[in-house]
């Protein structure tokens, strides 16, 4: 069944316009049109400095004219790396304007993991943050002779260094300014030369089997994006959107490069990770992108922060919400809601919601979108009931983020939405979902094994996500084909897809589904350190750390509870039938999940194989080995005692989910035998 692409209602400019060529050329629309209109708001030392687009342009085509001097030419790699900065916006399109592309690279990415994302492209130049970036690109240079030159942005620390090929960002811009005004015409040779075949910027795959991979995305797939977003009505011209996403995560790229230039955005950037919750509340964006383990995150704080309100706020609180919420769940089913429905909403708006949203700084969202995975339910119902249009956006890097999404009054909880404006989607045999667009990347960098693998002769690209189409025309996405596994038994199951559906749990942060050849599944479970911890405040139970709160017998009792929970909704064969609550979460720089927080599963197995022989074996406790790698590099071990424990096993009733494989015929979920 093929799901065809929507058609565009609404094009996102005024009639008579179509999309820009390339990302430089919607820069000089904008710095022509718009120039006094803000661009770039970042905060500073507590003020917020703002650049125009005609700043932003100037800006742009001064690091360029330096870059060429630094040998920055055609189908060369620049790598970035750093937190949201708007110099590092600025050189990501600078890079653009010479023909070349940006690689940016997550800030915590550790030196021995740098190499992995700059062997694509070989740059010869980078761009970091600071003293801790810099610091990262020497050592690299020290081991494999790359980039020779560094430009940084923040000066503190590095003003004595003699390390060679060090470059202050503002002499760069000095040096390239002197260029454009020594050189006639050469500010217009710059601005032309892009073109939408170029490379605008490499990503990486996640790398959660292996090295991650290059994706090329080039000028016409990120203009491509950013138009059908426009179109579809997920985001207007002259959005205010707030940019703390990773700059290397393809969302951030969507909102902050892309649909920023394409639909004229402002970009608000905060001063650092740490204020980012406090610099959104006062920034307020109309456009809101987050992860859903963020989404969760600020429904705990609602939930923390109610509890420690006064009396009348908690009744207030507790008498409309709930009401909301389940208004909200009938509009989803059909239902209209009544006149006296309306007049609780209206009440309920201005004593409680209202103040809530401007809290959490969304008391302007017109936009706000999850993704990267499923959301829980009573998590979506919450934000959608306080009145802000929450809906699921689903893609992948390799379609620069736009696959499918939910319209605002067109949202069911089993389903991802439909394919945004000239995108196809389809299934294959084994109900892999397909997908080919003009955002759709080529294919992977200087990798035709990998691309043969992952694209059709004829330009769809394999997903590796399982799902299905419904008659309407709604995706519905299960989890990756990849990991379809069996039990002994022969029970088929998807860990992805029930991991997913555990962690709407809001005391599980993470876990890891055993089960590949064994009897039954197990589970590894990552309390969620603020909604457990605040559970046990509020029961006046004492923990010195993390470690100590998770074995908790009445954490474990939580945790069982909440499995129970949810292996009421599931069949027989994929229920949890133990677990045991880790001393500590999974962690990117142990390689237990990828920097975009997706899980390792061979890793986990591998590390936690003691651990997982316990479970099976039915022991009460394990001992497992902590290894600590302190600041100075030494390590420090240490044995710590796990308890494992069986979920409830009552005998409720067996209840299949239904679920639609690749020839909709309907079967139980996942257990195709």
């Amino acid at each position: 069944m093929n799901a065809r692409a929507t058609p565009a209602a609404v094009a996102p400019e005024a009639a008579g316009t179509g999309p820009p060529a390339t990302l430089i050329a919607a820069l000089a629309r904008n710095a022509r049109d718009h120039g006094g209109t803000t661009a770039i708001r970042e905060r500073e030392l507590g003020l917020w400095r703002e650049r125009s687009w005609h700043d932003l342009h100037g800006e742009v085509l001064a690091l360029a004219a330096g870059l060429e001097e630094l040998g920055v030419g055609p189908d060369t790699a620049v790598t970035i790396i750093g937190d949201n900065r708007a110099s590092l916006y600025a050189a990501m399109l600078a890079a653009n304007v010479l023909r070349a592309f940006s690689a940016p690279v997550f800030a915590d990415v550790p030196p021995a993991e740098l190499e992995l994302y700059t062997r694509h492209g070989e740059p010869a130049v980078a761009f970091a943050e600071d003293q801790e970036q810099v610091d990262k690109l020497l050592d690299l240079r020290s081991s494999i002779g790359r980039p020779r030159h560094i430009v940084y942005d923040d000066p503190r620390g590095l003003a004595q260094s003699t390390a060679a090929g060090l470059v202050p960002y503002a002499k760069l811009i000095e040096q390239g300014r002197a260029r454009l005004a020594a050189v006639p015409g050469l500010a217009a040779d710059l601005e032309g030369r892009s073109r939408p075949d170029d490379i605008a910027i490499l990503m990486h795959s996640s790398g959660t089997t292996g090295t991650p991979k290059g994706i090329a995305i080039r000028q016409r797939n990120a203009v491509a994006a950013a138009w059908s977003g426009g179109c579809a009505g997920a985001f207007a011209t002259g959005e205010d959107t707030f940019a703390y996403l990773p700059i290397a995560w393809v969302g951030d790229y969507l909102l902050s490069i892309a649909a920023a230039l394409v639909m004229r955005f402002t970009i608000n950037i905060p001063e650092r990770q740490e204020t980012a919750m406090l610099d959104l509340r006062a920034v307020a964006p109309t456009l809101y992108l987050a992860a859903p383990r963020a989404w969760d995150a600020m429904l705990t704080r609602v939930q923390v922060g109610i509890a420690d309100s006064t009396p009348l706020k908690r009744a207030l609180f507790n008498f409309f919400m709930p009401r909301a919420i389940a208004m909200e769940r009938r509009r989803l089913a059909g239902e209209a809601p009544s006149a006296r429905d309306e007049l609780v909403r209206r009440v309920g708006e201005a004593v409680i919601f209202a103040p809530l949203k401007d809290y959490l700084g969304l008391s302007r969202a017109r936009h706000a979108f999850t993704g990267g995975e499923a959301l829980g339910e009573d998590t979506f119902l919450f934000f959608r009931a306080l009145g802000i249009k929450l809906t699921q956006l689903y893609g992948q890097t390799e379609t620069c983020a736009m696959t499918a999404i939910q319209f605002a009054d067109d949202v069911r909880l089993d389903t991802v939405g439909r394919p945004l404006p000239g995108v196809e989607i389809k299934l294959g045999d084994d109900g892999e979902i397909l997908v080919r667009s003009q955002s759709t990347v080529d294919g992977y960098f200087n990798d035709p094994a990998a691309t043969a693998k992952a694209f059709t002769g004829d330009g769809w690209l394999r997903t590796g996500d399982a799902g299905a189409i419904e008659p309407d025309g709604q995706l519905v996405v299960y989890g990756r084909v990849s990991e379809v596994v069996h039990t002994a038994a022969g029970d088929r199951y998807i860990p992805n897809y029930l991991e997913n559906r555990i962690k709407f749990s809001p005391y599980i942060r993470n876990l890891a589904v055993l089960g590949a050849g064994k009897p039954w599944l197990a589970a590894i479970v990552c309390i969620d350190r603020e909604a457990v911890g605040h559970w046990a405040e509020q029961r006046g139970l004492a923990y010195s750390s993390f470690a100590e709160l998770s074995q908790l017998p009445q954490v474990c009792e939580l945790v069982r509870n909440s499995l129970d929970d949810i292996n009421r909704q599931l069949s027989a064969p994929l229920r949890i039938r133990r677990f045991v609550n880790l001393h500590k979460d999974f962690d990117a720089d142990d390689g237990e999940i990828t920097r975009t927080r997706k899980l390792r599963r061979t890793v986990v197995e591998e590390r936690y194989a003691p651990l997982i022989a316990a479970l099976y074996a039915g022991a009460e406790h394990a001992d497992v080995e902590i290894t600590i790698t302190y600041e100075n590099g030494t390590t420090g071990a240490f044995a710590r005692r796990l308890a494992l424990a069986d979920v409830a096993d009552a005998a409720f009733e067996d209840r299949a989910i239904p679920v639609r494989l690749g020839n909709g015929a309907q079967r139980q979920a996942m257990e195709g035998r």
